[in-house]
């Protein structure tokens, strides 16, 4: 199984389906390693099934949390793990808030399922995180539209722990086999661009490093105001 960010090379995880299905996977994540961009495989739950070697690069720098590494749910590593801003660059625009509405939109399909009920559950518990779902998500899809909450095609900005590339963009596509597919399983890759932005690109926002254990925290929407 490919490497996990964050972490060892991780077990397969279990699949309840054929002894075909599982060395269908097997094979799937030497196919999967070989690739130069950083790629994962998810479930509905935005558990990582697998995951590549340029995607444990691109994430070798964030802090351990027991519950929010980018190799084991990569959901939960975008809202809560405090590091996710110094790789997802426009953090709050570019990856929140689209991952809440694909939260949203999982919830919709699967909600009765203990670990997204789980996410909801966190959420709630942060009155930013909680107001951003309740109050910030509804009005920023109606001012950019329903197709900016789509994550294939979409270009976003990284920070890369490689200092010959730095700030870069990537675009997010989604390219997902029929076999995998039935398994419930997708598959996401980051394509890296060619640098296009100005020779002076603006500088990365540097929130004040946050302790272990706690959640990070959106800005982009006011705390309710008493």
């Amino acid at each position: 199984m490919a490497h996990q960010a964050g972490g060892q090379r991780p077990a397969p995880r279990p699949v309840p389906e054929t002894c075909e299905s599982q060395a269908y996977l097997q094979d799937y994540a030497v196919l999967l390693d070989a690739l130069a961009c950083p790629s994962l495989v998810v479930d509905h739950r935005w558990d990582v099934v697998m995951a590549n070697r340029a995607f444990e690069t691109l994430f070798r720098g964030v802090r351990p949390q027991a519950t929010a590494m980018p190799g084991d749910n990569f959901l939960r590593f975008v809202l809560f793990h405090p590091d996710a801003g110094d790789v997802l660059g426009e953090h709050e625009q570019g990856w929140c808030l689209p991952m809440l509405a694909h939260l949203r939109s999982a919830l919709e399909t699967y909600g009765h399922d203990p670990e997204l009920q789980a996410v909801r559950r966190d959420i709630a518990q942060d009155p930013l995180m909680e107001a951003a779902y309740r109050q910030g998500l509804p009005h920023w899809i109606r001012a950019v539209g329903e197709s900016a909450t789509r994550l294939d095609g979409a270009v976003r900005l990284l920070f890369h722990p490689d200092p010959r590339r730095g700030p870069t963009e990537c675009r997010i596509v989604e390219e997902t086999p029929e076999i995998l597919r039935e398994l419930g399983y997708r598959r996401l890759s980051l394509v890296l661009r060619e640098n296009r932005r100005p020779a002076a690109p603006a500088r990365r926002q540097h929130r004040p490093r946050v302790p272990r254990g706690t959640t990070g925290h959106l800005t982009v929407v006011r705390a309710p105001q008493d």
